[in-house]
């Protein structure tokens, strides 16, 4: 469903473009199987690759290891460093989590009714400061880590040019809290994505205020997506 979908890898591939050149560093925060990581090194760019689940970064070190452009860090990211437990679900575990309170919100969505976390797995916790200092400042920046996204921003003290995260429409309150902590750091224009379709479903880009209202408008069984944020003066 990642890779083998007709038009999907080159849709990324375009949008990606639009943030990053050829060269430019950027990091795969839940990097999963690396399929967005296939799109950003297909154009070009340098890439960490973040992913603490054994499986998902054998299998990214599996596809990408011999490119000298890209880097796996197996660990997750949080707002402080240490270590934490990750609630696996062993049947669909792209939704493995550090956030007993994510999961619990999200059973309460149809569409998470029949997801189970049923293992714990203690991993190494890093920052995106600490991911910066040791590999830089990147231009474009992909957070999916289920319902961890704010954390991992306060972990970030560096505005970086673009980023994208995840959204629910069960956890609209998550989104709103990393609109706003997105405002704290910089002076951000935002526009979404709906599913994984990789085009960008408003025609023009909008404020903070702007984007929150589109989050609470999308009904809770309306589908998921990412919200993009750039700095307004691209820097």
């Amino acid at each position: 469903m990642y890779y083998a979908i007709p038009g999907r890898a080159a849709g990324w591939r375009r949008l990606y473009r639009q943030f990053v050149s050829p060269g430019d560093p950027c990091f795969d925060i839940g990097a999963h199987v690396g399929n967005r990581t296939a799109a950003l090194l297909a154009i070009g760019a340098r890439v960490v690759a973040v992913e603490p689940q054994p499986l998902m970064a054998s299998t990214l070190h599996r596809f990408f290891g011999d490119n000298p452009r890209f880097k796996l860090v197996r660990e997750a990211v949080a707002a402080q460093t240490g270590n934490a437990d990750m609630l696996v679900s062993t049947r669909t575990p792209t939704v493995s989590t550090l956030s007993m309170e994510w999961t619990n919100q999200m059973k309460q969505t149809a569409s998470f009714s029949n997801v189970y976390w049923d293992m714990k797995k203690n991993v190494k916790v890093t920052r995106l400061d600490d991911l910066i200092k040791k590999f830089g400042i990147p231009v474009f920046c992909k957070l999916d880590i289920e319902g961890y996204e704010l954390e991992a921003l306060r972990g970030l003290s560096h505005p970086i040019r673009a980023i994208s995260f995840e959204y629910l429409p069960g956890a609209k309150d998550r989104s709103q809290a990393c609109l706003d902590r997105l405002t704290e750091l910089g002076d951000y224009q935002f526009n979404l994505i709906k599913g994984e379709y990789p085009r960008f479903a408003i025609p023009d880009w909008i404020s903070t205020a702007e984007m929150k209202g589109v989050l609470m408008e999308i009904p809770l069984d309306g589908q998921a997506g990412e919200v993009y944020a750039r700095l307004r003066d691209g820097r």
